[in-house]
């Protein structure tokens, strides 16, 4: 069971949380960014690499038996965050889509590169399974 940390009289945040407490078998899933499962990027578009991380993120978490709904926090590096910006309204339709309509506790971070050349975001999460 997952509770939302919601200081009173603090606005509520929009697409995440401020924080989150549960109790259970926890899963670190490594940053995923938007390539396949071989490792090849199919689009330079945000957008396109947004999914196919969240896409990344929900077939690791199946392999230790996890759901999006196991995921309690993320943290999201993105090499523009102007776009991010442009493009909210289709990143969270594809967030919805891949991971759900909950809140996590969630970190986003501009960076100015990340390790390979093509990606433009990459997602860690921490998922935990209850007992």
């Amino acid at each position: 069971m997952t509770q939302v940390l919601q200081p009173p009289g603090w606005a509520r945040p929009k697409g995440y949380a401020n924080g989150v407490a549960v109790r259970g078998r926890q899963i670190y899933v490594a940053g995923m960014i938007g390539w396949d499962g071989q490792g090849q990027f199919h689009s330079d578009d945000l957008v396109a690499q947004v999914r196919q991380a969240l896409r990344n993120v929900v077939e690791v978490l199946a392999e230790a038996g996890a759901t999006p709904a196991h995921i309690v926090r993320m943290t999201w590096y993105l090499t523009d965050k102007r776009e991010y910006g442009l493009r909210g309204r289709e990143i969270g339709a594809a967030y919805r889509e891949l991971i759900g309509s909950f809140s996590v506790a969630m970190t986003a971070v501009q960076v100015s590169a990340l390790i390979e050349d093509r990606a433009q975001v990459e997602i860690e999460v921490t998922a935990v399974v209850p007992d």
